[in-house]
């Protein structure tokens, strides 16, 4: 358009000049004629342009995003009372599941105890030393059997009856236990015997906890019906060396108990 317009207003000026005049006048260019040349910026002002810019874009606050708020759905109550019924038989069914873990514990603990001492019975002390042989064979460790045959047992039973037997009993099981350390393990091993497991202990270690234990029993005294009654018992010590199960190196500490029990009388 603005071309159109420089062409009419250049017609224009030609019609004006006189046919006399020799030299014709210059077109008039109309103010509203655009040149078509676009000045051009120098390379540091278009630099310095983009600078100012970017500083600009990084000043800019981003804008403000409102907040909406989260649509609450509200459970119908069926659905509620559904879940409240699911929640509670489910804490139900926990607490089952905790006092049949703790029955099985008391059970468990049951079949590895002795019916009368607070000691281990035959069977699981067995498994410990099962689980002594083979850290022995692993490790290098040392390990002891010491057997016991309690002594005046029969006259016990004869002279104040199977509860003092029992009482006998009783105290022995309880005199081994306070004596030994936490990782070993007393058992009766069925009758009046009694056998005791000596981890990390060497032979001459557990022939001097042998003299020991003989002494306290002979020092010592129980209680049964008002009476303080004596017993003793006689040890034999046995280390590991090798032996294929567990019921053999029993079987030898039992052989060793035998010697020392015959050589005394």
């Amino acid at each position: 358009m603005q071309n159109l317009l420089a062409q009419y207003f250049e017609a224009q000026a030609e019609d004006v000049v006189p046919a006399n005049d020799p030299a014709p006048l210059e077109p008039v260019r109309h103010a509203l004629s655009v040149t078509d040349e676009t000045p051009k910026l120098r390379p540091e002002d278009a630099i310095a342009a983009s600078f100012a810019r970017l500083e600009a874009a990084l000043h800019t606050e981003p804008p403000v995003v409102p907040e909406v708020e989260p649509v609450q759905t509200e459970w119908p109550v069926s659905a509620q009372a559904l879940i409240e019924s699911l929640m509670m038989e489910n804490e139900r069914l926990r607490e089952q599941l905790h006092q049949r873990s703790l029955e099985l514990q008391s059970a468990q603990d049951q079949a590895d105890s002795d019916v009368l001492t607070p000691t281990l019975n035959r069977r699981a002390f067995l498994q410990e030393v099962h689980r002594a042989m083979a850290d022995c064979k692993r490790y290098g460790e040392e390990a002891c059997l010491i057997y016991l045959d309690m002594d005046s047992f029969k006259a016990i039973n004869d002279a104040y009856g199977h509860g003092a037997g029992d009482a006998a009993l009783i105290y022995v099981a309880e005199t081994l236990k306070t004596s030994v350390r936490e990782g070993d393990a007393v058992a009766r091993i069925g009758g009046d015997e009694f056998a005791i497991l000596l981890r990390r202990a060497d032979l001459k270690s557990s022939r001097v906890k042998a003299m020991k234990l003989e002494a306290e029993l002979m020092m010592g005294t129980f209680a049964y019906n008002g009476l303080y009654l004596k017993t003793g018992g006689s040890f034999g010590v046995r280390a590991y060396a090798g032996q294929t199960t567990a019921e053999a190196w029993l079987s030898e500490a039992d052989a060793a108990m035998f010697l020392v029990k015959k050589s005394a009388r």
